[in-house]
């Protein structure tokens, strides 16, 4: 399970540097990732495969100048899930966000195959059955 949260921590700096090659090392052919930005960008479609995850790194590049995810606590759950929570700020487009998120993932043979943008963190651990009473 620590190397489920490593492989997340990659993606982030990978997200956070726009490193295609960075990310497709880690990501599965068949992904699916569901940010805030498919709203935005992409008529609310996920993103999927290598070539939804470049276009996603395209889409963020056009809506937004700075996007800067910020987890600062992760927590594993069965089936290499892995749910980061913290904030997100991001600006462009007339538009800024600076607010709590929370995101969900899941890891398979070394390789995040699904990820889930929320806009709080009780929601990404709901999402993944890990919501507690001290979450």
């Amino acid at each position: 399970m620590a190397y489920d949260v490593e492989i997340v921590r990659r993606a982030f700096i990978a997200f956070e540097h726009r490193d295609a090659g960075a990310l497709l090392e880690i990501c599965s052919p068949h992904i699916v990732f569901e940010p805030v930005t498919a709203r935005l960008a992409a008529g609310g479609e996920p993103y999927c495969g290598h070539a939804g995850m470049l276009r996603y790194l395209d889409d963020v590049a056009r809506v937004w100048q700075e996007l800067r995810p910020t987890p600062d606590r992760y927590r594993t759950g069965e089936g290499g899930l892995v749910v980061a929570t913290g904030r997100v700020y991001a600006w462009g487009v007339g538009r800024v966000i600076d607010s709590p998120a929370g995101w969900l993932w899941r890891v398979e043979d070394g390789r995040i195959t699904y990820g889930r943008v929320f806009g709080t963190a009780a929601g990404a651990l709901e999402a993944a059955g890990m919501l507690t009473p001290d979450a």
